[in-house]
């Protein structure tokens, strides 16, 4: 995302602009920008992604677990294919998961899969917050709890911090308030 907006131009945009501007932040899902234009103007940074989590939260649960499948697995088959979104590789490098060992890449595949084969969905974490020692202990951790609605509101967490720091990307941190 490179494009910069205030809020104010946000709350202006039809709904095709404000899905083109806000709709990557949701990995391949700009139905989240989509439904949450209603919800226009916002009067904070806070506000507009309150609107865009609401419409995540409020979607079926069907509908929820197709949205976290729509994410890719941590250095998996979309990094080792090169099709990942440019903001799942930027986040996946920040935190070294694209300079992994051998063993490390073969463990964090195993635990991806164990982890998706339980739950059904992948692993999620806003890797941007954590280095992948961290995001290999994490996961460890969350392979091993046999609690899936704990780890679908997991995920729906990581997803909202993860979209919080795509949408401050999109909308220039002077202007993040509505001016009078």
């Amino acid at each position: 995302m490179t494009t910069t907006l205030t809020l104010d131009h946000v709350n202006r945009l039809d709904r095709a602009g404000f899905v083109a501007a806000l709709g990557r932040s949701f990995e391949h899902s700009p139905w989240v920008a989509e439904a949450a234009w209603a919800a226009r103007p916002f009067p904070s940074v806070d506000a507009l992604h309150e609107a865009l989590m609401a419409v995540v939260r409020r979607a079926s649960r069907a509908v929820q677990i197709e949205f976290l499948r729509a994410h890719p697995e941590l250095a998996g088959k979309e990094a080792q294919a090169g099709t990942m979104t440019s903001e799942s590789v930027a986040e996946q490098a920040s935190a070294g998961l694209n300079a992994l060992t051998g063993a490390e890449l073969r463990e964090l595949q195993a635990l991806n899969a164990e982890y998706r084969q339980r739950h059904g969905f992948p692993f999620i974490i806003a890797a941007r917050r954590h280095g992948k020692a961290q995001i290999l202990q994490t996961l460890r951790r969350r392979t091993a709890n046999a609690d899936t609605e704990a780890e679908l509101q997991e995920a729906l967490a990581q997803i909202a911090a993860i979209t919080r720091l795509r949408v401050e990307e999109v909308i220039t941190p002077d202007a993040m308030e509505v001016q009078p």
